[in-house]
């Protein structure tokens, strides 16, 4: 599989970045995709990218529970935290 199937495939379905190989796991452009269809989809992304803001913030405006799945350096994050509070 290729990237271009990869991320027609999280378009898709954002949660099957569980089942894609560790090489698209730590692609920015597919996780961010992913975690837009499917805020969870952090749970399976590269550790580096769990500490991207970006791709942290697109997770939790999805699915705010994604937090859990995030670095622990962005949990305490004034905009992380704003977006978590505006849902609740």
């Amino acid at each position: 599989m290729d990237k271009k199937e990869a991320l027609e495939r999280i378009k898709e379905v954002g949660a099957d970045l569980e089942n894609l190989s560790d090489e698209f796991k730590k692609d920015k452009e597919i996780v961010l995709e992913a975690v837009k269809q499917n805020g969870h989809a952090l749970e399976y992304a590269d550790d580096s990218l769990k500490k991207n803001k970006e791709i942290v913030l697109e997770a939790i405006k999805q699915d705010g529970y994604a937090l859990q799945y995030a670095d622990d350096s962005l949990k305490r994050d004034p905009d992380i935290l704003a977006i978590i509070n505006d849902d609740e």
